[in-house]
Parts: C-alpha cells; sequence; structure tokens
C-alpha cells in the first residue's frame, strides 16, 4: 500500500485485544476493518459501516474468503443521530480512516461516534495530510489536522497522542470521556 497508511500498523495505537466491539465508519474496501477483525478474535466484532453497498459487498465477500466470522456489514449513513444502528456506549474503539475530508456533516458524525463509544473508548482518526496532486482529495476537501483536533475536541474528546499515520496521511487517537 504504497503512499497509503498502513492499517496494520496504524491500528496498534488502539490497543485492541480479543474481545474487543470495533466500529470502522466510511469502511469503504474494509483494509481497517479486516485488520481489526483479526485482532479482536472470534470473541470480538467488528462493525464495517458505508453508504456505498457495492464496496460492503465486496468486503463482505473479502470477510468471508478470510474466515472472518466477526466482521458485520451495515449499509447506513453516520452522518445523522442513530445511523450507525448501534446501541449507546456499546463499542471499545472506532476507526475514522480517509473518511473525514467526505463528510458534510462532521459534527453529526462526531457526536455518533461519541454515542456508540463507551466511555474510556477510543478513537483514531487518519486522513489525507495534502492533495498530494491528486492522489489524495481536491485541496479543498483536505481536511488539516489541526482542524481535525479541533473538531473532535470540541465534540467532546480528550486528545492523546498524535502519531505519522502514513506518507501522506495523519493520525490523531482520541478518548471518549
Amino acid at each position: 500500500m504504497r503512499g497509503f497508511a498502513d492499517p496494520k500498523e496504524n491500528i496498534l495505537h488502539l490497543g485492541l485485544r480479543d474481545g474487543n466491539r470495533v466500529a470502522d465508519l466510511g469502511a469503504g474496501s474494509g483494509h481497517y476493518a479486516l485488520a481489526a477483525a483479526a485482532i479482536v478474535g472470534h470473541d470480538g466484532k467488528v462493525y464495517a459501516i458505508d453508504l456505498q453497498e457495492d464496496i460492503l459487498t465486496r468486503l463482505k465477500n473479502e470477510a468471508e474468503h478470510r474466515k472472518l466470522r466477526n466482521v458485520d456489514i451495515i449499509w447506513s449513513d453516520f452522518e445523522k443521530a442513530g445511523g450507525t444502528k448501534l446501541r449507546d456506549n456499546t463499542i471499545d474503539a472506532v476507526i475514522l480512516s480517509n473518511t473525514l475530508f467526505q463528510l458534510s456533516k462532521k459534527e453529526s458524525a462526531i457526536a455518533e461516534i461519541k454515542r456508540i463509544l463507551k466511555p474510556g473508548g477510543k478513537l483514531l482518526v487518519i486522513d489525507w495530510a495534502g492533495a498530494y496532486g491528486g492522489m489524495g482529495p481536491a485541496p479543498h476537501h483536505v481536511v488539516p489536522e489541526r482542524t481535525a483536533e479541533e473538531l473532535f475536541i470540541n465534540g467532546g474528546f480528550h486528545k492523546v497522542k498524535s502519531v505519522r499515520g502514513g506518507p501522506h496521511h495523519y493520525s490523531l487517537l482520541f478518548t471518549c470521556p
């Protein structure tokens, strides 16, 4: 995945363990969901949530091919209240990778993340640090790291640390109070 963030390396910052429940919001092709599913084991669960039904179908097929029976596919819009279709305070960790720049209702999505996370739950935000000549989002869609940090802090999260998310990405780790 040259030029892109490495899901296996990035999710190590979440400290996932067997039995954890993880939501991958804007799961897309599912690289993060699949990496998390391998860590949380048979007793854990990964919810891959996206608006693109065709991509979720491919992700479901890939999870089945890898014999990962702990991945649930949810076709939904998490930019609205209750959009994840998950219960309050039930998720140990949320992954939001290459998704923040695409959200039109960022504050609503952040509120939904806070609603589903358990107190002390972790949130990993990975997003593009720039446009990189068309490899990333259009320059006017890039959400700078500082802006992302402010959005989540204003949404009630506590910042734990910033780490390099890859050659073209930043990564922020937050906890839910």
